[in-house]
């Protein structure tokens, strides 16, 4: 199983459209988007050409192909809903991988393991089980040191992160990894 991993879009169309395109290249079995999908935020400044009319044909375009699992970001309304093509309003899902392995979903801002400002509200899981989340804006890949035996991956955000690098997050084998996205 492959996973593409994607968090924090908010609203922009050019990161957007680069994140279709890796997507296009990665050909993964399921995309996974924790959240933030369409709205910028209060205490965000505009993402690079922010539209969220252009992002929502890319998102509804990107569910109709059946591989697409969405939970809900802090940003995210029920106009959001009203618009997109696919359940975007749980606060997680989750998903089993062929070796028994849960990976939790969410955004951050309801379960989160307490790193960078994401609470520390972190689900009962089996050991092993991998919390995957965004919210922060911040990379992740690692033990949790609050939680032992869970794993905490956090793609970073698409189009505005914390560390200027745009990313997005793989799941393959099971092991978790971050892409760059590169500006054109």
């Amino acid at each position: 199983m492959k996973l593409v991993i994607a968090s924090d879009l908010h609203g922009s169309a050019y990161w957007t459209r680069r994140l279709m395109d890796a997507i296009a290249r990665e050909a993964p079995d399921r995309v996974v988007l924790l959240g933030d999908l369409l709205y910028h935020g209060p205490r965000n400044d505009l993402p690079r050409d922010y539209a969220p009319k252009q992002v929502i044909p890319l998102l509804n375009d990107l569910a109709s192909t059946g591989c697409l699992t969405a939970v809900r970001g802090n940003c995210e309304a029920e106009v959001d809903q009203m618009v997109l093509s696919f359940p975007c309003m749980s606060d997680f899902s989750q998903l089993i991988d062929e070796s028994g392995r849960t990976l939790f979903l969410t955004h951050g801002h309801v379960f989160g393991a307490g790193m960078h400002n994401s609470v520390d509200n972190a689900p009962s899981l089996p050991a092993g089980s991998a919390l995957v989340y965004g919210h922060t804006h911040i990379k992740v890949n690692q033990e949790s040191e609050a939680h032992p035996g869970l794993w905490l991956f956090n793609p970073g955000s698409v189009s505005i992160p914390k560390d200027g690098t745009h990313s997005y997050g793989i799941y393959q084998d099971g092991a978790f990894s971050h892409v760059i996205l590169d500006e054109e």
